[in-house]
């Protein structure tokens, strides 16, 4: 139990980095764009997506695959649909945008927390081999969350709290893993459909965003890196 907290405190730390380190370079926010645009899509088709197939052990790859796209066409109508709600009020529809997606970060780093927790149910190594993979990105989930803030008008306030909230998400995932447990098919399903929530905000979101104003070789280089680094950060933690 104190080793899987312990890992959640690291998760805070690394989560806080990353946030920090996006705060001070707002200046080369189109680079920090890029680069989280490719880490969303990476930790969802490096990460997720794989998670989610090894686990569904009762669900075809193409219902897997099926939930990813579900996810994508959910998380495409909130967004619609929040900006249809927001349209007459111009001043608050980019931050409630912004904290749309930092909120979704912040329950994917809960569901981090959870996976910790319940492989640590099954071995004390197993919890230690997903922990690592946590720390790993960790970093780029505090780089995203508060890019979901700033690139929607958000003040550095309400940055730092979405900031606080994510890197708090782990632990508290890791902490309610010691009064329920839950069966791998439906971690399964929630990975999946998490999975088409990070490809539309890194596809549809960043990608656009990071590009639209400094269409530049280094944003587009800048995102490549960010899909590599996490490519090799998950490989390295053994997923």
């Amino acid at each position: 139990m104190s080793t899987m907290l312990l890992v959640g405190v690291a998760a805070f730390a690394s989560t806080m980095l990353g946030g920090l380190f996006a705060l001070r370079l707002r200046d080369r926010l189109h680079l920090i764009l890029g680069f989280g645009a490719g880490a969303v899509i990476a930790v969802a088709f490096f990460d997720l997506i794989p998670e989610a197939i090894e686990m569904g052990h009762g669900f075809e790859v193409h219902t897997i695959v099926s939930l990813v796209a579900v996810g994508f066409l959910v998380y495409l109508l909130l967004d619609r649909v929040l900006v249809l709600h927001n349209h007459a009020d111009a001043e608050h529809h980019a931050p409630s945008r912004g904290q749309m997606r930092a909120g979704s970060f912040s329950v994917h780093s809960f569901l981090d927390g959870v996976g910790v927790g319940l492989a640590s149910q099954l071995s004390l190594e197993a919890g230690i081999v997903v922990g690592i993979a946590v720390l790993a990105h960790g970093f780029s989930d505090g780089i995203n969350t508060v890019n979901a803030i700033i690139r929607h008008g958000g003040e550095r306030l309400r940055a730092l709290r979405w900031l606080a909230i994510n890197g708090t998400a782990p632990m508290l995932g890791i902490v309610s893993t010691f009064f329920f447990s839950v069966s791998e098919g439906t971690l399964a399903v929630l990975l999946a459909l998490f999975s088409g929530f990070f490809l539309y905000i890194g596809a549809s979101e960043l990608v656009p965003e990071s590009h639209h104003a400094h269409p530049a070789f280094w944003t587009t280089a800048m995102t490549i890196f960010g899909a590599a680094v996490l490519f090799v950060v998950i490989r390295l933690a053994g997923h």
